[in-house]
């Protein structure tokens, strides 16, 4: 309560109302009994949409060839064109280069898997956010896809000098043959390798306490770079068209934060004095 003296006479202020915060979210499948099963059905759902939207994008030949030239000649002039260098490498070792091998073709979709139940029963309220996140990476990689058709090293002509490791060492599955592959081809920018496996460690780094697990949780995306680039299935620069990927999803995630739209009344809850502000938690 505040008062005010005007004239000799004392004036009486009514307190203002604190401005409305942004309460987090739980998923709404959180008030249904097995809304568990649901939430996964969903999201399932929408993977299978895109993996048939990502084949029904699929561009041409010699649009993805020329385009990798491009990304080539770029990172030539950046100096980062190291891919065939690094491959050559770790070729001798076939035992190491089927690990990898492995690693690329199971890792990329545990780890999405592990994210969402995580987050979906131990935080909540985070997990809408990721959640969306993660749904909106597969929209923005499929703009990529359509967009800017790209030829991946591993079946790039032999003078360029990168080896189909899928071909000729261990791997999950039976080895198919470039002219036999299905699905598209050149659905390789961005990354979304890379972009799953960094969202992981943001999506789940408050989750993870010890020093060890946080270091294992960022080695991950590390690995799974190594594994693109030494099966010679990415470029380094699709590993940065995955991180601007993973950055306008979160953005396009959190946009109820900066839109100027009315928001349900469960949402404009006045914060309490002295609480801490909650923006960006949901």
């Amino acid at each position: 309560m505040r008062f005010a003296h005007k004239d000799g006479e004392l004036l009486k202020f009514e307190p203002m109302a604190p401005p409305p915060v942004q309460v987090a979210r739980e998923p709404r499948s959180k008030r249904i009994r097995g809304g568990f099963v649901l939430e996964a059905a969903a999201v399932w759902g929408l993977y299978q949409l895109y993996r048939w939207a990502r084949n029904a994008v699929a561009g041409s030949a010699s649009d993805a060839f020329r385009n990798a030239k491009q990304v080539i000649d770029w990172e030539e002039r950046l100096r980062i064109y190291h891919e065939r260098t690094l491959q050559e490498w770790f070729l001798p070792y076939r035992w190491f280069i089927g690990v990898w091998n492995v690693w690329y073709g199971t890792a990329h979709f545990v780890g999405p898997v592990v994210t969402l139940v995580a987050l979906y029963h131990f935080d909540p309220r985070r997990y809408v956010r990721w959640r969306n996140t993660f749904l909106w990476m597969l929209a923005l990689g499929l703009v990529g896809f359509w967009l800017y058709p790209l030829m991946p090293p591993r079946l790039l002509p032999s003078s360029f000098g990168f080896i189909d490791t899928r071909l000729t060492y261990f791997t999950v599955g039976k080895p198919v043959p470039h002219s036999q592959e299905g699905g598209n081809l050149f659905a390789a920018m961005p990354s979304l390798h890379i972009a799953w496996s960094t969202w992981a460690v943001f999506a789940l780094w408050p989750l993870v306490r010890p020093w060890w697990g946080r270091l294992l949780l960022v080695s991950y995306p590390v690995l799974i770079l190594f594994a693109t680039v030494v099966t010679a299935n990415h470029y380094f620069l699709d590993a940065v068209g995955g991180w601007g990927a993973l950055a306008l999803g979160y953005a396009f995630a959190r946009w109820r934060d900066w839109w100027p739209l009315p928001r349900p009344r469960a949402e404009r809850t006045p914060r309490s004095a002295g609480a801490p502000e909650t923006f960006g938690t949901a």
